[in-house]
């Protein structure tokens, strides 16, 4: 039986580099991004890469019924889940003294709602990957961050969704991982993506993580047994405090 995925922010980054990875692996896989022309292109290289089939969805996280409308695409055309990779997230600089309530609310909408109403949803394929897969279960894995395992000036809101979103993981453990579904969250420091264009001024790419060394992560935790859990990893980069993005 072919394994499947379904793949959040999957057009570019670190979820592009994951998605990928699974190609590699012979997994059929659903992507969601907001952009259709781009999910189509990176569709086809998916395919060439060795993914048994893919499907798109093109939607933006912020709205609650986008939710529905992926897990739902991936249920009916593969019926179960296998793993879940919760990567779309957004996020924007600012003291908590003068920040948007605008982008307070996008970016809770996006970094925390959109991945707990992605968890609920799948849940029930997840648990039916996990049953016709005895020796690895079924996994996901969330995109948390540094800044939510320990703060950092002007990220409050950012960090906040990404501590929720590990808590989010060590809950769902609790509830879910003797049913053979696990979850983990990786918290990196900045990685070299168009995320992190902003600070780069500030904090060289070539100082950044990597977006192979969060595959490579993601890519050993998908391949744990049943009987591991393993709810957090943190990630910093080299030369930096082991505290700070």
């Amino acid at each position: 039986m072919t394994n499947s995925a379904l793949v959040t922010g999957a057009s570019r980054g670190i979820g592009l580099g994951i998605a990928r990875r699974l190609a590699t692996r012979g997994y059929a896989l659903t992507i969601t991004a907001r952009d259709p022309d781009r999910l189509d292109t990176v569709s086809d290289e998916l395919r060439s890469a060795g993914a048994t089939d893919v499907i798109t969805v093109a939607t933006d996280l912020a709205d609650p019924a986008a939710a529905d409308t992926v897990t739902t695409a991936h249920r009916d055309r593969f019926g179960t889940m296998n793993a879940l990779i919760l990567n779309a997230g957004v996020g924007t600089a600012g003291a908590i003294a003068d920040f948007p309530m605008h982008r307070f609310h996008k970016t809770i909408a996006v970094n925390l709602e959109a991945p707990f109403l992605l968890l609920q949803r799948s849940l029930p394929m997840l648990r039916e990957g996990a049953a016709v897969n005895l020796d690895c279960g079924a996994k996901v894995v969330a995109l948390s961050s540094i800044t939510g395992a320990y703060a950092e000036s002007n990220l409050a809101v950012y960090g906040a969704t990404k501590a929720a979103l590990i808590s989010l993981v060590e809950t769902f453990n609790a509830e879910e991982s003797g049913n053979g579904v696990a979850a983990t969250a990786i918290a990196p420091g900045y990685v070299d993506t168009d995320m992190s264009d902003w600070t780069k001024d500030r904090i060289p790419a070539e100082s950044m993580l990597t977006v192979n060394d969060i595959v490579e992560l993601a890519d050993a935790v998908l391949r744990l047994s049943n009987r591991a859990v393993l709810s957090k990893l943190v990630l910093s980069r080299a030369g930096a405090s082991a505290f700070t993005a």
